[in-house]
């Protein structure tokens, strides 16, 4: 594969502006408007249905909707006759039987009552804390393996890398008022994996080439470092993307949201295994002694 020569490092000053213009967007929108919890977090009801011949969600949701049921959430589950019916209000005993009732007015499709059931507030609680401090949990691990495996500046440069990404995609969902669910949190942490792999492959081959030439200055080599694994880069995250494109169109509303943050995760994860981590390495100080080992004095024969 042909390496480019783009001039990366050139762009660091307008970078830098643009990712802290985003995260400071990102972290003034949670601050003020925060997340739209789903019942998973928030707690709620839930109610599962079969009908005879796949329904129009819509209509199912219209029809909630004129009865009292504002607040809820209409999914296919398992199959296109299976359907989950969220909602905020509190339980009852009668409430799948009258969510039922509901849905059996319009007359046009039968409709049979699988289940029923309570989601607390306090679960959905420890759903958020359990989900946070997992959150922290991997990017701790992730500083550990990388100052191991590479050299403290890099797991410095690496996490900061991936809380960039974490940020600018939970403020995306924050300013764009989507749902955010399990399925989210699960989307996150699989773009922390991701974008640290493409981050990794960077780093990489920017420890071989300190130790390959010795004679290129810090940032010239980066810039060098980065042009070698483009390739590889943007071809992972295509092909990735455009599964990722067709799950979130023809995926179905189950893993609408789950789709919808991968592919915002990937695409300001590439940017960041490209501009972020990279950059910061420089802002470090990063140095051939930081990573290549002191040559070895060579002995001396000393036989005649």
């Amino acid at each position: 594969m042909k390496v480019t020569n783009i001039p990366f490092m050139a762009m660091r000053k307008i970078v830098a502006i643009f990712s802290i213009t985003l995260i400071l967007i990102s972290l003034g929108s949670l601050a003020t408007k925060g997340l739209q919890f789903g019942l998973d977090f928030t707690g709620g009801t839930l109610v599962e249905v079969t009908y005879d011949e796949a329904p129009n969600l819509d209509d199912v949701r219209e029809l909630l909707g004129k009865n009292g049921y504002g607040d809820v959430v209409v999914q296919n589950f398992g199959s296109s006759t299976d359907v989950v019916v969220r909602m905020a209000n509190s339980y009852t005993p009668t409430l799948g039987d009258e969510v039922l009732s509901t849905l059996q007015s319009d007359g046009t499709n039968k409709v049979l009552l699988q289940r029923s059931e309570f989601v607390g507030a306090q679960v959905g609680e420890e759903l958020r804390e359990q989900g946070g401090l997992g959150m922290l949990l991997a990017l701790a691990v992730v500083m550990i393996y990388v100052a191991v495996r590479f050299q403290f500046k890099f797991s410095l440069a690496s996490v900061a890398a991936l809380v960039h990404d974490v940020i600018i995609t939970l403020g995306f969902f924050s300013i764009f008022e989507v749902e955010f669910d399990l399925t989210v949190l699960a989307a996150l942490l699989a773009v922390v994996g991701y974008s640290l792999n493409d981050t990794i492959v960077v780093c990489d081959r920017i420890r071989e080439n300190f130790r390959i030439m010795r004679d290129t200055e810090p940032y010239d080599l980066v810039n060098e470092s980065i042009n070698q694994t483009l390739g590889r880069t943007l071809i992972t995250s295509l092909t990735t993307l455009f599964v990722l494109v067709v799950l979130f169109v023809a995926g179905g509303e189950a893993i609408h949201n789950f789709s919808m943050a991968l592919l915002v995760g990937i695409v300001v994860g590439t940017y960041s295994s490209v501009f972020v981590a990279a950059n910061l390495l420089l802002a470090l100080d990063v140095k051939r002694e930081d990573l290549a080992p002191a040559p070895k004095e060579e002995l001396e024969d000393d036989l005649p």
